[in-house]
């Protein structure tokens, strides 16, 4: 998966977008059900691919199954109905979008209410094995695994490779970790908001001890979603790509805030840019946390209404690639939580 990503959420000219990411070099698409994008962007697409400026194996295309599609019966709907919005035939990572099943109608007050009946691992499934139907008790994710990653006896083999791997969003640590121990095909990601000011180092440490890398929308703290939030002047508005040691930084460097902000989350994986932040500069950056409080999106993840532009940018972490040496006098916290974190 490419180190950085180009979200879609709230973009409306969307082949504007895509021809000015692909121009810019970007390769990692993320997109979701729920963002009503995918059939722009697969339009949008098809016009390169069929250009031939690019080819569909060069891209890393990224979708997710909308919490009303949380149940083992409707998930082949929702990635068919993708594959059919993106003019594609597979998708190069397929996420449960969030940790929570919803009901498929709408309420009166057009929302989708909690479903009791799902939570946010567990789904039934019947299946046939010779002249016996069984009904079992299968985790979501291994239900992913079943039906598209592999050709099991009682599907079609049509069924099978429409998803080149499977990972998580918005889940916690503790959700991640029912879903690996559940698991028989290991989730290779989980989607979370994280930025400067909410860095999340014990999720972060905790997914990579289980080798479950971390995307992380909107790491620039989402400013369009601030300013919009506060209802005021930007440059009064205590927000990431312009807080101080951010601009500090951005003039050392030479470089802009974004690109402050993005190194800093990526900085234990492949370098993109032509520069490294000292570790110094990183623990500086660190200190900049204010967990729960650092959010910009909300606790419930990704919404479906956003300020355009607010999640342009996704910055993975993960990679095999080791950090730089820390100061011996000055570990980071993350760095020693992975091997003693204990769930229950």
């Amino acid at each position: 998966m490419p180190i950085v990503g180009f979200g879609t959420a709230g973009i409306d000219d969307m082949d504007t977008t895509i021809d000015t990411a692909l121009e810019a070099g970007f390769r990692h698409i993320d997109t979701a059900y729920v963002y009503k994008t995918e059939e722009a962007i697969g339009k949008s697409l098809k016009r390169w691919f069929d250009s031939g400026k690019i080819k569909r194996e060069e891209l890393f295309i990224v979708t997710k199954l909308p919490s009303q599609g949380n149940r083992a019966e409707d998930v082949e709907k929702y990635l068919k109905q993708s594959l059919e919005n993106l003019q594609m035939t597979y998708v190069d990572l397929y996420l449960i979008h969030q940790p929570v099943g919803k009901l498929p109608e709408l309420d009166n007050d057009g929302k989708r209410a909690v479903d009791p009946n799902t939570d946010h691992l567990i789904a039934r499934v019947r299946h046939c094995t010779g002249s016996k139907r069984i009904t079992t008790t299968l985790n979501l994710t291994y239900f992913i695994n079943v039906y598209f990653l592999q050709r099991m006896p009682w599907r079609p083999r049509s069924t099978s490779g429409r998803a080149r791997s499977i990972g998580l969003s918005n889940f916690n640590a503790r959700q991640v970790k029912r879903v690996w121990e559940n698991a028989r095909i290991k989730p290779a990601n989980n989607q979370v908001e994280l930025n400067v000011f909410f860095q999340r180092k014990e999720l972060v440490a905790f997914c990579k001890a289980l080798d479950v890398t971390i995307c992380a929308y909107s790491p620039l703290g989402a400013p369009g979603m601030r300013t919009k939030m506060h209802k005021g002047d930007p440059s009064l508005i205590d927000m990431p790509i312009t807080n101080p040691v951010v601009l500090k930084l951005a003039e050392k460097y030479k470089k802009t805030p974004s690109q402050i902000l993005i190194r800093h989350s990526i900085q234990r994986g492949v370098v993109v840019f032509d520069f490294v932040l000292s570790p110094e500069d990183v623990y500086e950056l660190d200190f900049l946390d204010r967990g729960e409080k650092g959010r910009a999106v909300g606790p419930h993840g990704p919404m479906s209404k956003r300020t355009p532009g607010s999640t342009t940018v996704l910055g993975c972490i993960g990679s095999p690639v080791d950090p730089p040496v820390r100061p011996p006098l000055e570990k980071n916290p993350a760095d020693t939580l992975a091997p003693t974190i204990g769930l229950p």
